[in-house]
């Protein structure tokens, strides 16, 4: 929509590079371009705006297949204004001098003029093309279908429209009949999805036997192997035993033979040690028998009183030190009884041997 400035008297119109302006004053053209600005008057001036740029139609409708089956469309035209003087010329696009607004709806012509033309030829081959082949051809013979009858259309030149592209987003049957339609493609799905389990579960189990295989394999193979380290560890316990006994035989008898030896060399030094003992005990049994002999040999002459002062002076020699000694009378006169009594009696007995 153009930009208007009102004044007095005075209008300022300022447009957009994508719109055309085409202004009459007194029935001769006096400005035609795009982008343009421009001051006018607004009692003479007479202005029309084309939009030149690109624009784009949706439109959605039902259609019925050559088996009675309602379909819908969904489809967007693109279009633009290649020939803005014949647009102008064929359609209403004046626009108010003080607004800049379209006084009619040329758009909405236009978009009419598009979408029955579009629909028209979308029917038709909609008509000749059965309800299977909808799902798989549809989009693709439909868009071809409507480019080619735009293209075709005299109309579209004659008003200065020129289409730019087709494109159709959907052709879709109703909700039930297009479930009915999903039915076998879905079953045919769900096959593919279970034989692609069972297959899947097949190689898993085929790993699994394969796996089971080695770790049973791997068993077996470690088990032999034990049982040769058993065998090896039986060997060498054996030949250890054996070298063991050998060797405890030969330690027994050299210590058998030792001890023998020992036994020997003590019994040997026991004969002789009791042996010189012996000698030695019979030595010196001759030396006291001597000396007893040779004691009482030398006492035999000798007077019982010199004996009786021998024996106390041995008798004196073997008491302890005795720094005095206190003689009592009684005890001195005991003492003199008893050596009376000793004096007489041999004195006696030496008058009876006379």
């Amino acid at each position: 929509m153009a930009d208007i400035t009102r004044r007095p008297g005075w209008r300022h119109l300022r447009s957009t590079p994508t719109a055309h302006i085409r202004h009459h004053r007194g029935g001769k053209l006096v400005h035609d371009g795009q982008g343009l600005s421009f001051w006018f008057r607004p009692l003479t001036a007479a202005l029309s705006e084309v939009p030149v740029g690109d624009r784009e139609l949706t439109m959605a409708f039902h259609a019925r297949t050559a088996d009675h089956q309602n379909v819908s469309v969904q489809a967007t035209v693109t279009y633009r204004v290649a020939d803005p003087a014949l647009a102008a010329a064929r359609l209403d696009f004046s626009i108010d001098p003080d607004t800049g607004t379209w006084r009619g709806a040329p758009l909405e012509q236009l978009g009419t003029l598009l979408t029955e033309t579009a629909q028209q030829h979308a029917l038709d081959v909609l008509a000749r093309m059965p309800l299977s082949d909808v799902p798989a051809d549809g989009i693709a013979t439909v868009r071809d279908r409507i480019a080619a009858g735009l293209g075709t259309e005299p109309r579209l030149p004659a008003t200065g429209i020129e289409v730019v592209a087709v494109r159709v987003m959907a052709v879709r049957p109703e909700a039930e009949v297009e479930r009915a339609l999903r039915t076998p493609a879905r079953e045919l799905i769900q096959q593919e999805a279970d034989r692609a389990t069972y297959e899947r579960r097949a190689v898993a189990v085929e790993r699994e036997r394969a796996i089971a295989e080695n770790e049973l394999a791997s068993q077996i193979e470690l088990a032999r192997r034990e049982e040769q380290l058993v065998e090896q560890r039986g060997a060498n316990a054996r030949r250890e035993a054996e070298e063991g006994a050998a060797a405890d035989k030969v330690r027994t008898r050299a210590e058998a033979e030792r001890t023998v030896e020992l036994a020997e060399a003590e019994a040997a030094r026991s004969v002789t040690l009791a042996r010189a003992e012996a000698q030695a005990a019979r030595e010196v049994g001759q030396a006291r028998a001597e000396a007893q002999t040779a004691w009482l040999r030398a006492h035999a002459d000798v007077d019982v009183a010199i004996l009786h002062a021998l024996t106390g002076t041995r008798l004196a020699e073997n008491l302890p030190h005795i720094d005095s000694v206190t003689i009592s009378p009684d005890v001195l006169t005991g003492l003199l009884a008893r050596l009376g009594g000793e004096g007489g009696g041999g004195a006696g007995g030496g008058g009876a041997r006379g």
